[in-house]
């Protein structure tokens, strides 16, 4: 064999430009980026719940437990890259509280200093009625959003884990078919093209991209799902920030009366948390993560403008296909009916119940092989096509060999489907006159149904391509009166002679 016969196919790249069929970037990307703000909005509560509850205890015990309370605000904010570092912030409100913490801490007995009996009724009386105003009017406020953040977390996360598990589901989907397609491509050329039915390429393709439709819908699903709930956040993140100062306002008021300037340093606390405004952090998140959020601007995906890999690779272009006319072979049938056939270049006559690739999965509804197939002479708008269906269907495996009957538009499209069935078929296909039908003299002004066929090459031996061991095979059912009157003259079935092209 010379070096040329011997190159090996080249597998297609499998790299994805913009867009991509499969894509790399996780579904649940932006519901995990979501629910984890939600997090930091749950633990951001949680930092404030503890002060509150820690200042209560504080004023129980004493002044000089204002210490656990610094403590309760000492450590960063849990998932604190979701806030704004600057000042005007959820970040700067609490690195407020921990100033105005720090500074009554130390404070606190100053000014008391003179009057260390009296100060103490005082505060000892103060800080009971605080404790008790805190712990049953201000507390009650921050459960209550503390449970609205965790039912909202719940309800995102269960909802973005069902449709990210369903994307997850169809691409895999999609990415198997890919790789089947890219198998079977790859081995097109080394095989020879004789591939299963379910294995040619150009099913393959089709069966990737009825995949590859599903996946979409699913995603673009998802997708809108995800900014519907994301446009929600901006105004559940203003309630948030208006219960926190809500809180804050309630807290001045009780812990206010402590001393004037443990107010001060409350309300300083107050100022910092109505500052931020209701979509200061929101407006400052989306911008930090505006590569990993839904644009809400970005239009859906379409099917027509995904690649993927062997989607132009030469065994999945058709080498004819259109619409035909087949007599059923049924015997007992005596009509017509129409359907979808493709010439592939793996040599497979496929008929499809249309050329449809998105409502259901396209699947041949029967598959000759060519090489084995015998092959009649157009007559006029007719064809014939004798073969075995390779399908994998009950009703393929009880037909056997059989001759099916073709009915183009026009004589020219019949010509077209034999000279690409013909070259399909290469060196191994025969073509036959078939009497019954694919007669090869047309009928004489009086409809004789006498014709001659005049033998080309005669010192041909006999067909033998298509046919499985040494049976015979039985040469096509004779039609019935009415054909052979619409067909014109047929040559008798023991006539059948191999047409040298």
């Amino acid at each position: 064999m010379s070096d040329d016969s011997k190159t090996m196919p080249l597998r297609q790249g499998t790299t994805f430009g913009s867009e991509d069929a499969i894509p790399e970037i996780d579904p649940s990307t932006t519901a995990g980026l979501l629910t984890e703000r939600l997090q930091a909005w749950k633990h951001a509560v949680v930092y404030l719940e503890d002060y509150v509850g820690a200042v209560e205890k504080v004023h129980k015990v004493h002044a000089k437990e204002y210490e656990k309370v610094l403590k309760t605000i000492s450590h960063p904010l849990r998932e604190g890259h979701h806030f704004d570092q600057g000042l005007g912030g959820v970040a700067g409100f609490f690195e407020n509280m921990r100033v105005n913490t720090q500074v009554s801490c130390s404070d606190l007995y100053g000014c008391f200093g003179g009057y260390k009996a009296d100060c103490e009724k005082a505060l000892v009386n103060s800080n009971t009625e605080t404790e008790k105003t805190l712990k049953g009017t201000v507390l009650p406020i921050l459960e209550r959003l503390h449970k609205e953040i965790k039912a909202k977390h719940k309800e995102v996360s269960h909802g973005a884990d069902k449709g990210a598990k369903e994307i997850e589901k169809a691409r895999n989907a999609t990415q198997k078919h890919i790789e089947l397609l890219g198998q079977h491509s790859a081995s097109f050329e080394s095989t020879g093209g004789k591939l299963h039915p379910t294995d040619d390429p150009y099913v393959l393709k089709r069966g990737v991209i009825h995949r590859l439709n599903k996946q979409i819908i699913a995603e673009n699903n998802h997708s809108n799902d995800l900014l519907h709930v994301q446009e929600g956040f901006q105004a559940f993140e203003a309630h948030i920030v208006q219960v926190v100062q809500e809180v804050m306002e309630a807290f001045n008021q009780v812990a206010g009366g402590q001393a004037e300037k443990t107010r001060a340093l409350y309300a300083d606390m107050l100022g910092a948390a109505q500052h931020i405004p209701g979509d200061f952090e929101w407006k400052g998140f989306t911008q930090r993560n505006a590569q990993r959020l839904v644009n809400p601007n970005d239009p859906p995906r379409s099917l027509d403008a995904v690649t993927f890999a062997n989607q132009d690779h030469g065994s999945t272009k058709p080498l004819i296909e259109g619409s035909l006319e087949r007599k059923s072979r049924n015997k007992l049938s005596w009509g017509t009916q129409s359907a979808y056939y493709v010439v592939t270049p793996a040599k497979y006559l496929h008929e499809f119940k249309d050329d449809d690739n998105l409502q259901h999965d396209p699947k041949p509804e029967l598959s000759i092989y060519l090489p084995e197939a015998v092959i009649g002479v157009p007559n006029g708008d007719k064809f014939n096509v004798k073969g075995k269906d390779r399908g994998k269907s009950f009703s393929s495996k009880l037909a056997g060999t059989s001759e099916l009957a073709f009915k183009a538009h026009s004589p020219a499209d019949a010509q077209k489907w034999f000279e690409a069935i013909s070259a399909a078929a290469g060196s191994t296909g025969s073509m036959y006159e078939s009497a019954p039908g694919s007669p090869v003299v047309g009928t004489d002004s009086h409809g004789s149904t006498s014709s001659k066929v005049s033998k080309v090459n005669s010192g041909h031996k006999e067909q033998e391509a298509g046919i499985t061991g040494v049976e015979t095979v039985s040469s096509p059912t004779a039609m019935s009166p009415t054909e052979k009157v619409a067909s014109g003259p047929t040559t008798p079935a023991n006539e059948e002679k191999k047409i040298v092209g």
